[in-house]
């Protein structure tokens, strides 16, 4: 054991560990959920402590035997050799302190070792006053949020969307030949091409992508170099470009400076941006992953359009059931995604006066929503989308037999005559081409001609 101070007093620490006293307080304080904040924001956490050191080092305020131990140390921190040394419960000390403190700590010392010292001797490296040198907690949480969640979407979720609009747009292709009935309200529509159907997938898809790419867009404006409020107390002037240039050129990212500093530690709502799209998107893959479940309903009792691959078995009680298991997964991570998106939100909104206390959270829920999505959507496709195939007779069954083919019959009778063909079709269960052959309204060539399925689908 080893006994360190803070300015409440003294904490006793096992020897192994590189956090400190004021994280052995927050685990104490805060035994919440088990919960820590992840890979990718611990990551983020090493960039910006290595571009400090770089930046103090570079304007002279660290003499370079230290910036060495410094920059080796947070490096470290950024290449994940020391995540089980992040210990903070998600549910922590307002704004992120706890966690700011806990990347200080382990950096100090690290670097202290580095430098043959024994952990705790704060005389050769401080947390505060050497790795938190011309920082606050209040602008390196929202700049590591920000790093974090760009990485996480430009590196994992944008190329796994791109595939999945890829793999739907490919579909679409397969079955551009499929007819079938179009249903609206759940009633019978006039005939679509299954292709077509697959080809509003893709296009959604894509049009996600582009509004999660504009959204993580905000996220390039780091507000570091305000320190506490915005007013970059005890930061050199110059450090703020410094350390600015020195994130891009660890992380290869073109960040900018925050237009405004005082809204940019008030606020977090790139974070919140960001977030709003990644709703947006759970909203079209849930809406995608209820089609497939529709199209694929059955076998015998549904609409059994599409079969799905069959990657486990159903039921523990009916033998042989089979069921859309990936689609259904792929729902539970959207509804998880909206209801991180309502916690952000809140979470959002509570900012008060020069700041938002509530960062480690939004931190936590921005970033489950990225891997989750990632993970999920990748699954779908590989084990469910891809392996997708049609059932072109049942399709053509029921192109043949929706009742909405009356609707190609306007232009030649009218609407309300052609609803009376509707419902003499619904009554006597014979196909509208039946009834207007049965009334000598139509010879059989006219009628195949214009109440051709794949005519109505404008092919």
């Amino acid at each position: 054991m080893r006994i360190e101070k803070d300015t409440l007093g003294e904490v006793k620490l096992p020897d192994n560990v590189y956090y400190g006293a004021q994280t052995k307080r927050a685990m104490e304080n805060f035994p919440i959920s088990g919960m820590k904040l992840p890979r990718r924001f611990i990551r983020a956490q090493g960039i910006i402590k290595l571009a400090a050191a770089r930046a103090n080092g570079g304007l002279g305020l660290i003499e370079k035997k230290l910036l060495k131990a410094i920059e080796q140390a947070a490096q470290e921190v950024t290449d994940g050799r020391h995540d089980s040394h992040f210990v903070v419960d998600v549910y922590q000390a307002g704004a992120g302190t706890s966690q700011n403190m806990n990347a200080n700590e382990v950096i100090a010392n690290r670097a202290i070792e580095i430098l043959k010292g024994e952990k705790g001797d704060y005389k050769i490296i401080h947390p505060n006053d050497h790795i938190n040198m011309a920082q606050s907690t209040n602008d390196t949480i929202p700049a590591s949020i920000y790093i974090s969640a760009f990485e996480a979407v430009r590196d994992d979720l944008l190329p796994v969307l791109k595939t999945l609009e890829n793999t739907l747009f490919h579909k679409s292709r397969e079955f551009d030949s499929i007819v079938k009935a179009g249903r609206t309200h759940l009633q019978d529509a006039v005939p679509i091409r299954l292709g077509q159907e697959f080809s509003g997938y893709a296009e959604a898809i894509k049009n996600d992508i582009h509004r999660i790419s504009r959204a993580s867009e905000s996220l390039l404006y780091l507000p570091i170099g305000g320190n506490a409020v915005g007013t970059g107390i005890n930061a050199k002037p110059g450090f703020r470009n410094y350390i600015i240039r020195e994130i891009i050129k660890i992380t290869g990212i073109k960040f900018k400076k925050c237009k405004n500093l005082f809204e940019g530690i008030q606020n977090v709502n790139p974070a919140l941006e960001l977030s709003a799209s990644l709703r947006g998107v759970s909203i079209t893959l849930t809406k995608i992953a209820n089609d497939i479940r529709l199209l694929s309903s059955g076998p015998r009792t549904g609409f059994a359009e599409i079969k799905l691959p069959a990657v486990q078995p159903g039921s523990s009680i009916m033998p042989g059931k089979v069921n859309p298991v990936m689609a259904e997964m792929l729902n539970m991570v959207c509804f998880q995604v909206i209801g991180n998106d309502t916690a952000i939100a809140y979470a959002t909104q509570a900012s008060q006066l020069e700041l938002n206390v509530m960062m480690p959270l939004i931190a936590y829920n921005l970033l489950s929503s990225v891997d989750i999505l990632t993970n999920g959507v990748d699954v779908f496709i590989h084990k469910c989308l891809k392996g997708i195939e049609p059932d072109p007779e049942k399709c053509m069954v029921f192109a043949d037999n929706t009742l909405a083919m009356a609707t190609a019959l306007n232009p030649l009778i009218g609407y309300a005559a052609a609803a009376e063909i509707s419902k003499e079709a619904y009554r006597t269960g014979k196909s509208v081409k039946q009834i207007v052959i049965e009334k000598s309204m139509l010879d059989r060539t006219e009628a195949s001609r214009i109440l051709d399925p794949l005519k109505l689908t404008g092919k």
